[in-house]
């Protein structure tokens, strides 16, 4: 097969491949392609916001691919993995909470998301759900058991942006429409656990294409601590990571 457009890749130059991790950051991808028990890790290309590494548990082929941010992007890469034979597809992020009683480094495991990313529309109707596939969250909670890394399992809100859409006071003009207004402590009455920006895309496309999908994200900030520090974002980054790994050795363990 030719490369494919945005991510300048082909089927040979990925082994094949019908697994992938996404996260949203280019520099994240190294990590997780050498990340336990991911062997063999090497570079592939770059194109974009578009990284690709390959790695292998045992003998079979996992490509990392970044996605960028927001949704958008996400589509695009989702596409055309899923072109070259890419099957199942784990996001590998990080996450603001809004419940108070997440913790900075917990994991988020997606159940299901709340569609303000806007791409997701382009794939159903409003009323599709974005739910993550069973097989895939079942992977990442054992995954996140076996590690020790405490975690939490339910409903994720994706929005299109970080700063009027997730209700953050540390923006440019420190103002939000009225639409938003009180948005964020209405999602914690409904027990929505945290903010982030590619979940509902990358589940309801997923849903709607046939593919398996889910989502994994640490904590990088909370409702009490909204500054991102650097030592917050390389805990909350190891840990997604580490479950994400490990959660692929276990779906393929159990060939789910």
């Amino acid at each position: 097969m030719p490369h494919v457009y945005h991510l300048s890749l082909s089927d040979r130059e990925i082994a094949g491949a019908q697994m992938a991790l996404l996260p949203g950051d280019p520099a994240r991808v190294e990590k997780i392609a050498t990340t336990e028990p991911i062997k063999h890790g090497r570079f592939v290309t770059s194109h974009r916001e578009f990284c690709t590494w390959l790695g292998f548990i045992r003998e079979t082929p996992i490509v990392i691919t970044s996605t960028g941010i927001g949704g958008s992007s996400t589509a695009i890469a989702v596409e055309e993995l899923a072109q070259l034979g890419v099957k199942i597809f784990m996001r590998v992020g990080t996450t603001g909470a809004i419940q108070p009683h997440i913790n900075i480094g917990d994991v988020v495991i997606t159940t299901g998301a709340v569609r303000l990313d806007g791409a997701s529309t382009h794939y159903a109707p409003i009323e599709y759900p974005a739910v993550a596939n069973y097989e895939v969250v079942w992977a990442l909670v054992q995954a996140a058991r076996k590690l020790k890394i405490p975690y939490h399992v339910g409903i994720t809100c994706s929005s299109a942006t970080f700063y009027p859409g997730q209700e953050r006071s540390d923006s440019f003009s420190q103002y939000i429409i009225k639409q938003l207004q009180g948005t964020k402590s209405e999602w914690e009455r409904l027990g929505v656990l945290n903010y982030e920006m590619e979940a509902a895309t990358l589940l309801t496309m997923c849903s709607a294409l046939g593919l398996r999908a889910g989502c994994v994200c640490g904590v990088v900030d909370t409702p009490t601590q909204e500054l991102i520090t650097q030592e917050s974002l390389q805990r909350a980054e190891q840990n997604a990571i580490q479950v994400a790994a490990k959660a692929m050795e276990i779906f393929l363990e159990k060939q789910l």
